[in-house]
């Protein structure tokens, strides 16, 4: 059940990439991630009501949280600003950049994480990861390669530096998870309702300080693909976290396969977007993908 739950998950990713190519499409960035942070915040309303609340509205279904304390909330807010400033770079980074492009980077992102728990937590990589490690960078490199036939310099773009920063700062998000859930018992449900609420109140200030002076220069038009942005993470999130709490589950395999929605944002980026170099982009991708299960069958 697990496996089919991640699988879900990496299919509403994909759509999720798209839907957010398409609502950024010459379009300001701020205020749709501003959207974005509201809706996903309004999804998870009745899930925080009732448990703060104590209303019984979801008992014994995938939708009963927990209410906890300062601390926790001090976390969860943590990771909000640590999720928003990933999610700032990685949006400014996908409206300037092709999704076949955006899509493989985006899927190394389990090797960051791997990176960071060698180094966090004091994991030692075996043969099998260090072979995936290897083969992931040597995919980014013949990206590089490919990305320069359309002028495209992973070393001097900046929109390249925002995605590699919006997959670090993913990563670090996803070490924080495993640290809240790990290591503080904090319901999976609590985090994913909660740190909206807090992206929401940061989105604010920042689109009042930053956007609002200057919505001349930068106008938003509204897109129906903005609100899809939200349901499709948050529900892509939600399958996430289930998986992850089914008993017998493995994150590493989980990750793994959260990864392949890379396939979905890459079609759509041929079919929709018309995209070039396909050929050369697609070996990258399967080299990455490889990469992914060999760290997968590390990590088992």
């Amino acid at each position: 059940m697990w496996v089919t739950a991640a699988f879900l998950s990496a299919l509403l990713l994909g759509f999720y990439d798209v839907a957010k190519k398409q609502s950024l499409k010459g379009n300001a960035v701020i205020p749709v991630l501003l959207l974005n942070t509201l809706f996903a915040t309004l999804l998870f309303t009745p899930v925080i009501l009732n448990a703060e609340l104590g209303l019984g509205w979801f008992d014994d279904t995938l939708l009963n949280s927990t209410s906890y304390g300062i601390k926790e909330h001090a976390l969860v807010a943590t990771k909000a600003m640590i999720t928003l400033s990933s999610w700032l770079c990685g949006y400014f980074a996908i409206k300037h950049l092709p999704l076949t492009i955006v899509g493989p980077v985006n899927a190394t992102r389990p090797v960051m994480v791997l990176i960071g728990a060698m180094l966090i937590f004091g994991e030692r990589l075996n043969l099998w990861q260090w072979s995936g490690v290897l083969l992931t960078i040597l995919s980014l490199y013949l990206l590089n390669v490919a990305g320069k036939r359309e002028n495209i310099s992973f070393r001097h773009s900046r929109h390249v530096w925002a995605l590699f920063a919006a997959m670090m700062l993913g990563a670090v998000s996803g070490l924080w998870d495993k640290y809240l859930i790990s290591s503080h018992n904090i319901d999976p449900l609590f985090v994913q309702s909660w740190f909206g609420v807090y992206q929401l109140g940061i989105m604010i200030v920042i689109a009042a300080i930053v956007w609002l002076p200057k919505r001349a220069a930068e106008p938003f038009q509204w897109r129906w693909s903005i609100p899809l942005i939200s349901l499709f993470v948050s529900l892509a999130d939600f399958c996430y976290y289930h998986a992850l709490d089914a008993e017998g589950s493995m994150i590493a395999v989980v990750s793994m396969i959260r990864r392949s929605s890379v396939i979905i944002t890459f079609v759509c980026g041929a079919l929709l977007y018309g995209e070039k170099n396909l050929r050369s982009k697609f070996i990258d991708l399967v080299l990455i993908l490889i990469g992914m299960v060999l760290l997968a069958i590390g990590s088992r």
